[in-house]
C-alpha cells in the first residue's frame, strides 16, 4: 500500500501493536485539528466574500456563496453541493459555535462529531441558549467517549431540549421526511440502487402498479419475480402501461414495446464490435449453481476467454456507460443506435449544429468544472472564447451546467482556456489554475478527440452596459431563506409539543423529549447498534 522506503514507514515495522494504536490515535487528533484549521480558513473566506450586508449579489441565482463554493470545489476537488456544506461547517462553528471550535481546533472533537451537532442544533436562534449550548457542548462532546450516531444525535437533542425545546429536530415525526433517492456511489456496474420514503398513500399506489405488471407476463417469462418487479419499475419510468415479456415465443399476448429499451438512444463511440455482442443468456432468472457452470469430462475446454468487445455509451440522467451484453438486450428490443462521427470544422453560427453537439456532449460526458458530475446531455454548450470573437468550433466549445456557466459568464476574475485535446484550465478569481481532462479519454482509451485547433479569436468587444441584468434572480436571499424555513420549523414544532400536551397519553407513543404525558411507560430504543455478541 505503502512506500516501505519511506523512513517513518521503516520506523513503524519496529513497534509493538500497542504503540501502533497510540499512534494512530495521535495523528487522529491531529488530522481533526487540520480539518478545524482547515474549516476556519473558509470561515474567513466567507466573510469576506459572503457577508450579505456587504455582499455584492445576494439576490444573483448563482450569487456570493455560490461563487466561494466553485472556489473550493477546485481547490479541493468537490461538488458544488459538498462544497456548500464545507461553507455551511465553517460559519456554524465560527459564527455560533466559538467554544465548541476551540475544542475542535485542539483536535479533541473529529468533524463529524462536530457536523452532527451543528445538524442538530440548526434550529436554535436564540443567541442565550446558543451560548448555553456552546458552553455546555463545548465541555462534554470530548468526554462522552465512543458514540454511534444515532447515540450523538440523542445526546445533543437532549441538550436542545434543556435550552430551546422548539428547537429540538423532529421531522421524523411527520411526512416531511419523504425522500427519492437514485444511485449511489457504491453501485455495481449495470445496477444502480434506489432507495427512499414515500407516504404510505403514494407508496400503496406504487405497490399496486408494480405488482400488476410483474404478474402481467406469460408463466415461460425467464425472470424471477424480483426480477419482474424491478423491470416493472422502469417500464412504469418509461409511461408504460404493461410489462413486455422476455419469453422466446414470438406469438406471446404479453410481447410489445413497453418503453424501457426505445427510450434509449445508444452512441456508439468505439468500434462497431461493441454492438454486436450477443445478448447474456444469464441476464435474467435465478443466480446458476456453481457446480452448473463446472465443464463435465466430455466438455472441451476453451483455450482462453474470448476478446470482450469494447463498450459503447449510453446516456442517462447519471451518464452510464454498459456492458455490451446489457446494450446488447436494449438494442434487441428497441434502443436506438447513433455513430458519433469526427466532428465538423469551424461553423459560422452561434449555435452548434447536432452533430457537433453530439461529439461535444459525447467527448465531455460531465460539467467539464473541475468536481462537477453534472450529466453533459443537461449541460449548456460554452463558447470558451465567447462568440463572436471565439468561432463555434470543437476546440472552443465544452460543456458546462448552468451554475458553472453563470459563474463563468457573470463573475469577474473568473477565465478559462481550452485546447484542441479538450482539456480545460479553469482560472479562478485567486489566479489559481486548475485542468480538467474529458471523461470520455479514461472510459474510451482508443478514442482519439483530439481536433485541429480553431481559427485565432477575433478581438473580444467590451460587455455591454446593463449585462449583469441577465443573471437570473431570487425573491430571498439565502439567507433569509434559511431563516424563513427555520421559523416555519419552530413553529410546527411548538403546536406539536402544544397538541402532545394536551393530550391524554396514547398507548404505543412515544414523547417528544421534555414533554411529560402522564400513564406513559417508557421503552428503552437501542437504536440500530448490534447485540454485543
Amino acid at each position: 500500500m505503502f512506500d516501505g522506503s519511506a523512513p517513518e514507514l521503516r520506523d513503524l515495522a519496529g513497534r509493538s501493536d500497542a504503540e501502533l494504536i497510540d499512534a494512530v490515535t495521535a495523528w487522529a487528533r491531529t488530522a481533526a485539528a487540520a480539518e478545524a484549521r482547515k474549516t476556519a480558513a473558509i470561515a474567513e473566506l466567507h466573510r469576506r466574500l459572503c457577508d450579505e450586508a456587504g455582499a455584492d449579489h445576494p439576490f444573483w441565482v448563482c450569487d456570493d456563496c455560490d461563487a466561494l463554493a466553485a472556489q473550493l470545489a477546485c481547490a479541493l476537488n468537490l461538488g458544488h453541493g459538498r462544497a456548500i456544506e464545507q461553507i455551511e461547517l465553517a460559519v456554524g462553528v465560527h459564527d455560533r459555535f466559538p467554544k465548541l471550535g476551540a475544542r475542535f481546533l485542539a483536535g479533541d472533537i473529529p468533524v463529524w462529531t462536530v457536523t452532527v451537532i451543528l445538524e442538530r442544533t440548526e434550529l436554535v436562534t436564540d443567541p442565550t441558549a446558543l451560548a448555553e449550548l456552546d458552553t455546555a457542548l463545548a465541555e462534554r462532546a470530548a468526554k462522552w467517549g465512543p458514540l454511534s450516531k444515532y447515540k450523538l444525535k440523542q445526546a445533543v437533542d437532549t441538550w436542545v431540549d434543556r435550552y430551546d425545546p422548539d428547537a429540538v429536530k423532529r421531522t421524523q415525526h411527520s411526512s416531511r421526511g419523504r425522500y427519492f433517492t437514485v444511485g449511489s456511489h457504491t453501485d455495481a456496474a449495470g445496477t444502480t440502487s434506489v432507495h427512499g420514503r414515500m407516504s404510505v398513500s403514494d407508496a400503496a399506489l406504487l405497490e399496486h402498479r408494480v405488482a400488476t405488471f410483474a404478474r402481467g407476463v406469460c408463466p415461460d417469462d425467464p425472470r424471477t419475480l424480483d426480477q419482474r418487479r424491478s423491470d416493472a419499475a422502469g417500464a412504469i419510468s418509461a409511461g408504460a402501461t404493461f410489462l413486455a415479456c422476455r419469453c422466446d415465443n414470438p406469438e406471446c399476448a404479453a410481447k410489445g414495446d413497453d418503453g424501457r429499451a426505445s427510450s434509449f438512444v445508444i452512441h456508439v463511440v468505439a468500434d462497431r464490435e461493441s454492438i454486436d455482442a450477443d445478448q447474456d443468456p444469464l441476464l435474467h432468472g435465478a443466480e446458476p449453481r456453481e457446480d452448473a457452470a463446472t465443464p463435465g469430462p466430455e466438455t472441451p475446454e476453451t483455450p482462453g476467454p474470448p476478446p470482450r468487445p469494447k463498450p459503447a455509451l449510453i446516456y442517462t440522467a447519471r451518464g452510464a456507460m454498459l456492458p455490451a451484453p446489457m446494450l446488447a438486450e436494449l438494442i434487441a428490443h428497441g434502443a436506438a443506435v447513433r455513430f458519433v462521427g469526427d466532428p465538423t470544422g469551424t461553423e459560422d453560427h452561434y449555435r452548434p449544429s447536432a452533430k457537433l453537439q453530439e461529439f461535444i456532449r459525447a467527448r465531455d460526458l460531465t460539467c467539464r468544472f473541475p468536481g462537477c458530475d453534472r450529466p453533459a446531455d443537461t449541460a449548456d454548450i460554452d463558447h470558451t472564447v465567447p462568440w463572436p470573437a471565439g468561432v463555434t468550433h470543437p476546440a472552443n466549445t465544452k460543456c458546462y451546467c448552468r451554475l458553472h456557466h453563470l459563474l463563468k459568464t457573470f463573475w469577474a476574475g473568473w477565465s478559462d482556456t481550452q485546447y484542441p485535446d479538450g482539456r480545460v484550465t479553469i482560472t479562478t478569481p485567486t489566479g489559481h489554475t486548475y485542468t480538467t481532462h474529458p471523461l470520455s479519454g479514461l472510459l474510451f482509451a482508443d478514442w482519439d478527440t483530439t481536433t485541429p485547433p480553431p481559427p485565432p479569436a477575433g478581438e473580444t468587444p467590451p460587455p455591454r452596459a446593463g449585462r449583469h441584468l441577465s443573471m437570473p434572480t431570487r425573491r430571498r436571499t439565502r439567507s433569509q431563506n434559511r431563516a424563513a424555513r427555520i421559523t416555519a420549523e419552530r413553529r410546527r414544532n411548538a403546536a406539536e409539543r402544544a397538541a402532545l400536551a394536551r393530550q391524554p397519553a396514547a398507548r404505543g407513543r412515544t414523547p417528544l423529549p421534555g414533554v411529560a404525558i402522564p400513564g406513559y411507560r417508557h421503552h428503552p430504543d437501542y437504536g440500530d447498534d448490534p447485540p454485543p455478541f
